[in-house]
Parts: C-alpha cells; sequence; structure tokens
C-alpha cells in the first residue's frame, strides 16, 4: 500500500471514530433529555400549563396580565427574585417590539427564563486543573451517591481522581462510598466509623499531592444546617485544604434534593455562611413538581446549577444544560431550537 493510501485510509478511520463518537454522545445526550422531560412532567404541569392558561385567557397585554403570570411563576418554585427579574425582561421586549397579542409573548418568556439560568463555561474549570471538590449538604439529599457519579465521569473523561471518605459520622456511610469508588475503579481514603473527619482531609489532600492526582472528591456528612457543632467542622476541612495545599484550584459543590423547593435555597444560604459555595448539584429532579427551583436557585445565590440529576445512574447525573432544561419543561423539541 502507497504511502498516500495509507494517510487516506488513516484519515478516513479518524472521521469514523470521530462521527461514532459524536453519534455516542448525541444519543447520550437524547436520553438523558426523554429522562429529564419525563421527570419534569409534574412541574410541566404545574407552571407550564398556568402560563398557557394566561397567555390563552387574556386578549390584552396589561398590568393584571403581567400579575397572573408572576403569580403563577412564584406559586411553581421559580422564585420572587428571579421572576421579578424574568417579569422585568418581559416588560421590556413587549415594549420594544411593540407586541398587543398575549400569544405573542410566550416564546419571549420562555426565553427569558432560558436566559435567567445559563453557566459560564468557566463553571467547570475543575474538569481541566488540579482540583479538590468538596461536596456538602444535609442528610439524604444524594452526596455520596453524586461523589460516585462524578468520580465515574471524570475518570472517563482521562482524569485521575483520588475520593475521600470524610463522612464518618453516618453508619456503612464507607462501605456505599466503597462500592462507589469500586465501581468507577478510583481509589479511596477514608477513616473508621468516628475518626475526626478533619484527620480523613488530612491524609486524602497530602496522598493526593503525592500521587499528582488531577481531582480530589471529599464526600462530607450529611450536616444540617442548624447543627453548629457539625458547620465548624466544615470550617476546618476548609481550613486543613487551604494550608495543605495552597493555591490549589477549589469547589465546594452544594447538593441540594429538589423536591423541597424552596427550603433547598434557605439551606445553601445557611452553607453560604461557612463555605465559598462554586456550584449547586440539584439531585431527585425526576417526579418532582418543584423543578422550578432550578431557576430560582442561581437568581437567589448567585451561584450556578453545575449538575443535574433525573436517576440513580452514573448516566441520570449531567451537566447542567439551560436550553436542555427550558426545552424538556416547555416539551420543546430540541430541533426547534437552535
Amino acid at each position: 500500500m502507497s504511502e498516500e493510501n495509507r494517510n487516506i485510509n488513516s484519515s478516513l478511520l479518524r472521521n469514523n471514530i470521530y462521527a461514532a463518537e459524536k453519534i455516542e454522545v448525541e444519543e447520550g445526550k437524547k436520553g438523558f433529555f426523554a429522562r429529564l422531560k419525563a421527570g419534569l412532567t409534574k412541574t410541566r404541569d404545574n407552571i407550564v400549563r398556568g402560563i398557557d392558561s394566561v397567555f390563552n385567557g387574556y386578549s390584552t397585554i396589561d398590568e393584571e396580565f403581567y400579575e397572573e403570570l408572576e403569580e403563577i411563576l412564584i406559586m411553581g418554585d421559580i422564585g420572587i427574585s428571579a421572576t421579578g427579574e424574568i417579569i422585568e425582561r418581559l416588560k421590556e421586549q413587549v415594549d420594544e417590539r411593540h407586541l398587543k397579542e398575549p400569544s405573542e409573548c410566550r416564546q419571549l418568556l420562555v426565553d427569558s427564563i432560558r436566559e435567567q439560568m445559563r453557566v459560564d463555561e468557566a463553571a467547570y474549570e475543575f474538569e481541566k486543573r488540579q482540583s479538590v471538590v468538596m461536596i456538602i449538604g444535609v442528610n439524604g439529599v444524594g452526596k455520596t451517591t453524586t461523589v460516585g457519579k462524578l468520580a465515574g465521569k471524570l475518570k472517563d473523561s482521562g482524569r485521575s481522581v483520588l475520593i475521600a471518605a470524610a463522612d464518618t459520622f453516618r453508619a456503612a456511610a464507607g462501605d456505599q462510598l466503597a462500592e462507589w469508588a469500586r465501581r468507577a475503579d478510583v481509589p479511596m481514603i477514608g477513616g473508621k466509623e468516628g475518626a475526626d473527619p478533619a484527620s480523613v482531609v488530612f491524609d486524602a489532600v497530602n496522598a493526593a499531592k503525592a500521587r499528582g492526582v488531577d481531582v480530589l472528591l471529599i464526600d462530607t456528612a450529611g450536616r444540617l444546617h442548624n447543627k453548629k457543632n457539625l458547620m465548624e467542622e466544615l470550617r476546618k476541612m476548609d481550613r486543613i485544604i487551604d494550608r495543605e495545599f495552597p493555591g490549589i484550584h477549589r469547589e465546594n459543590l452544594i447538593v441540594l434534593d429538589g423536591t423541597t423547593g424552596q427550603n433547598a435555597i434557605f439551606q445553601a444560604r445557611e452553607f453560604a455562611d461557612v463555605a465559598d459555595l462554586t456550584g449547586i448539584v440539584l439531585t431527585k429532579m425526576d417526579g418532582t413538581a418543584k423543578g422550578g427551583i432550578a431557576v430560582a436557585i442561581q437568581s437567589e445565590l448567585k451561584v450556578p446549577v453545575k449538575y443535574i440529576g433525573v436517576g440513580e445512574t452514573i448516566e441520570d447525573l449531567q451537566k447542567f444544560d439551560p436550553d436542555q432544561f427550558v426545552n424538556a419543561l416547555f416539551d420543546i423539541p430540541p430541533s426547534q431550537y437552535s
């Protein structure tokens, strides 16, 4: 075979591999979109039907029309702050375009909600740099599961990962995390039940430094935001990371249960008092009627939603995509939005 033919074959092979990988990624997105759409059914019934009833029930765009929309958005857990910004943006666009019919501004409302949820690309910087990521939140929101899923995703993307099992309070927490570490095929450092969580963090940080690990994921105990001693323990772990690994890229991701609605914002605010929150992981979004919290939370806290979960498998935790979320919420086929 000539050199020219070998180069052509090599190029074709690369193109085929690229095409196959692209198809696999697109199929994965379609699969997640279908699960997200199904999971948001109750939220869609709660919000979208009410919005559509306003657009269909009013003949003119007046203050009463805006007030009715505002009430539906707030009742749908989109929150007062986010709702205010969405309605103000809608009013400005209606005036600029001299719209008269309520039906003409439905798409403007959808796009306004979409814009409210934008996530900066820099939000995922930790995936590219050597980083320490602490996963925090109250009991039962899915922190340990989130650590395991993130470990698997990072490992699959070619990053070296170390897990720290710093939840030494909950019985069998270490065993649960060890199973996730086994599935993700990543090493784990942990302590015995009742051990000092800060000592686990100390050992894990130094192990990550010595091994040159790309990402250290720290699973913490489910802290009730009103338990001062546990919150102080969180501060202590934070100080250890700063002292032992100065200059390392830091992430503090808070895991919130999407079914709790506005209470999730209250929890996040409490944690923000003791840790610099850099991102939110919204779990249990499948089947909740309070999915509007995904819109509210970024506006209220100025902290981006970085991941969203709609199930138990690794594939059911994905980077938060506002286009995908709004399409699923309003039942818009992705092909119709570009």
